[in-house]
């Protein structure tokens, strides 16, 4: 019993398992297998179901969640609670219960993600004309706009909402009446019950209704990719909250001390973000071991779904929350950012690119700027002192140098520059509003 129960977890799914009791009741009498007072009566102990779930009195003493409400609704409705398992198998019912779950939970995660999106978007606004090193290889490679740093994770979890809307129309089909794997000789109507039920439609294959956990493995492969994206952002913020970087103070409400030393000052939130991914990678890859070689139709492997499905939505519903906090006190340091972005090199491309305005092919242009970078570095020669020397650039190209000048050159859709990063805001703000009305406001 300790090994095959699963009331220690799936009492999780006690509201839904209600739910979907409460329409497998009305298509039993709306196909005439349960009179009007019969229904009524299981309907009545439902309700009643529901209310102690609500104030913690119900009791959680069977096996699994769905026997424990169905032995409390036979206590309640007598002869006629007997009756509400008609038509249905523990196999479509914990299908059903967990596509319910995940409707709902998955939507409150995917507003979690929008939630920190409006945050980075808040904040990419607010940062204005500061600008830092964009790093390849975690080296300065060219100077961007915070704004656009900080919008490249918006528009990473930009694509997770997205997946999560996909993959919630892919859950959002009822498995109810499919009963153990091969239907059943009874006139149920698994149309009604999906309707009453809110569901797009229902099963088209009762054996593949009860074994399918597509809808699990999607899930947790959209919390495993929202996680990593999560561990990313987290890394650049122990990165840029060191004082190697002080491109970021953290606020002491979102960070730690030492236990040893006391000028220390701990990027906590942003280490788990990091160290969570492996975690909810984990939750994939177990459940897809799981999977790889079930036979139709249902075997109680099945049960395995649940619980890497809960600890992956607690784990990155945890992050998100944090993160946004995190991310909506944060200090910038705005000097260190663009005191690190203003080194000569920096502007190298952008010599480069002057070159090929001039008619220079830009194989050559790239390997006449790096001789100047690397005669700068052998002989400790200042780069615009050579630049400005050089015929064919001179003056003219002496000025890319000057503070902020290479940033303001990014003009291309989508680069890094004031005015393609002005219009990238605005199709961030429209992305926004069409999440919010997925979500539902």
């Amino acid at each position: 019993m300790r090994l095959t129960a699963s009331i220690g977890f799936d009492q999780r799914l006690a509201f839904d398992d209600v739910a979907g009791s409460r329409a497998h009741t009305k298509m039993l009498a709306h196909v005439g297998l349960l009179s009007d007072d019969e229904a009524q009566a299981i309907l009545d102990a439902l309700d009643r179901v529901e209310a102690e779930l609500r104030d913690g009195t119900f009791a959680f003493d069977a096996e699994d969640i769905h026997s424990a409400v169905e032995h409390r609704v036979t206590e309640l409705a007598g002869a006629a609670g007997a009756k509400l398992h008609t038509g249905r198998s523990r196999n479509d019912q914990v299908a059903l219960d967990l596509r319910l779950f995940l409707r709902r939970e998955g939507r409150a995660v995917a507003a979690r993600v929008h939630q920190l999106q409006a945050v980075l978007l808040a904040r990419a606004e607010a940062a204005g004309d500061t600008y830092l090193p964009g790093y390849t290889h975690v080296q300065r490679a060219q100077p961007v706009l915070l704004a656009h740093h900080l919008l490249a994770h918006f528009w990473a979890l930009d694509r997770d909402v997205d997946r999560w809307r996909d993959a919630l129309g892919r859950a959002d089909v009822s498995p109810l009446g499919a009963g153990a794997l091969a239907g059943s000789s009874l006139p149920l109507d698994p149309d009604f019950a999906a309707a009453e039920l809110g569901f797009a439609g229902r099963f088209e294959n009762s054996m593949d209704a009860v074994s399918d956990r597509d809808f699990v493995a999607e899930s947790l492969f959209v919390l495993a990719l929202t996680q990593v994206h999560l561990s990313r952002l987290g890394e650049e913020l122990v990165l840029w909250s060191s004082d190697e970087f002080g491109f970021v103070r953290l606020p002491d409400a979102w960070a730690t001390g030492s236990s040893m030393l006391p000028q220390k000052k701990n990027p906590d939130v942003p280490e788990l973000a990091r160290a969570k991914a492996g975690r909810v990678i984990g939750d994939l890859a177990g459940f897809l071991a799981t999977l790889k070689g079930l036979p139709l139709a249902y075997g109680l492997d099945l049960q395995e779904d649940k619980e890497p499905l809960f600890d992956a939505l607690d784990t990155v519903t945890r992050v998100l929350d944090a993160l946004t906090g995190l991310l909506d006190a944060l200090e910038f340091v705005p000097d260190r950012m663009q005191m690190a972005a203003d080194t000569p090199a920096a502007a190298a491309t952008d010599l480069a690119e002057f070159l090929v305005e001039q008619g220079t092919p830009f194989r050559d242009a790239h390997a006449a700027v790096g001789a100047l970078v690397r005669r700068s570095l052998e002989e400790h020669v200042d780069l615009a002192q050579l630049v400005a020397a050089e015929a064919t650039l001179g003056p003219d190209a002496r000025g890319l140098l000057d503070p902020g000048a290479a940033v303001r050159r990014r003009t291309t859709p989508g680069g890094a520059g004031p005015v393609p990063v002005a219009a990238q805001l605005e199709r961030a703000h429209a992305r926004l509003d069409a999440q919010r009305a997925w979500l539902g406001g």
